[in-house]
């Protein structure tokens, strides 16, 4: 069964940067696409971004820029690096095993999340 554990979350002004890891145990960690979500207050869980077995990323819409996903096949762990933040980017942030793309159900294990919050 596959575990993953997202940490790196915390208050920042807007404008800083943060980085978020997630730490997967169980399975084979560098056969595996991963995903990077994230969930305001009364929004949907929105796409941020994923990586690929191979190291290939993609980005949801308006994220490639300010967002950048890596992988350490030897550390077992993916990260997600944000800069110029912003407050509309406060939320919880995922990190899941299994999808490529922006559609939630395509993943099919999930962290818990780690909050992100953004002062102005």
């Amino acid at each position: 069964q596959v575990q993953l554990v997202e940490s790196g979350g915390g208050l920042v002004q807007a404008g800083g940067s943060l980085r978020l890891s997630c730490a997967v145990s169980g399975g084979t960690f560098s056969r595996f696409n991963l995903g990077w979500f994230r969930q305001a207050p009364g929004k949907e869980r929105e796409f941020v971004g994923a990586i690929s077995w191979s190291g290939i990323t993609y980005y949801g819409d308006f994220m490639e820029g300010r967002f950048t996903i890596s992988r350490d096949n030897s550390q077992n762990t993916v990260s997600l690096r944000s800069n110029s933040l912003k407050p509309e980017d406060t939320a919880v942030y995922y990190c899941a095993v299994g999808g490529l793309g922006p559609i939630a159900a395509d993943y099919n294990s999930w962290g818990q999340g780690t909050q992100v919050t953004v002062s102005s």
